[in-house]
């Protein structure tokens, strides 16, 4: 026991005296310890990567519901299309029967012209024309003559020998007497004098046919003159027995 007991207090005082170098020697040891546990685990590599700011995320806003809109009944739906009424009872109505223009009225007008015959003479010859009906008869008939005969009259070998250019300048009836104005190319034809009674016997004969017209004075421009080309008169009216 007391053997035990000094051993124990040698080894305390031993370890009192080397207390120092035993401290260094556990030093020693922890530092190669710790060298070979860097040796053998790397140090972690610096983090590079840039901060993230952590933003809180926004709180969802919630819409509230609208409120309700009302819809008026003419816009809910459309509106049913008026019911036909029936027509009344009773007997049809009559259509309106559209109106027709009514043809112009035409009366038949006698017209003079001339013809030549196979010895040369120069006849005059009577052709009837439709001619529309107006209150004066008498000048749109020697209107017709002066234009000249139509397509079939001419077929028929008829001629007017009223100098070409001619215009009647006015017509007019005082008693029995027909006063006719005609422009200076009256004056002037060139079949010579057959030419001038020729031209003459239609003019008169022509507008003789009314009854209410006896004779016919020539006017000349409005004036009155005493001759027509080669010392053909016509100073005074001229009836159908003078020619």
């Amino acid at each position: 026991m007391l053997l035990w007991l000094a051993f124990a207090i040698f080894i305390f005082g031993l370890f009192l005296f080397n207390r120092e170098a035993i401290s260094n020697g556990i030093q020693i040891v922890q530092n190669v310890i710790a060298s070979r546990r860097a040796l053998e685990d790397p140090p972690p590599e610096p983090d590079t990567s840039p901060a993230v700011e952590t933003v809180p995320a926004p709180t969802p806003h919630v819409a509230a519901d609208p409120p309700p809109v009302s819809t008026p009944p003419s816009a809910a739906r459309p509106s049913a299309p008026p019911a036909e009424t029936p027509p009344a009872s009773g007997p049809p109505r009559e259509q309106p029967v559209p109106q027709t223009q009514n043809p112009v009225e035409q009366r038949d007008r006698v017209l003079y012209f001339s013809q030549v015959d196979r010895s040369g003479s120069v006849l005059g010859v009577r052709v009837e024309r439709r001619l529309p009906a107006s209150d004066s008869p008498m000048t749109d008939a020697l209107q017709a003559l002066i234009e000249g005969p139509n397509t079939e009259e001419k077929q028929r070998g008829l001629m007017s020998l009223i100098p070409s250019g001619t215009k009647m300048l006015s017509a007019s009836v005082r008693g029995n007497t027909a006063y006719i104005s005609f422009s200076e190319e009256f004056q002037y034809n060139t079949y010579g004098v057959e030419g001038y009674a020729g031209q003459l016997r239609q003019i008169v004969f022509t507008a003789t046919e009314f009854p209410n017209v006896r004779d016919v004075q020539i006017l000349i421009e409005g004036r009155r003159v005493d001759y027509l080309g080669e010392g053909i008169w016509i100073g005074s009216p001229i009836s159908r027995e003078m020619l």
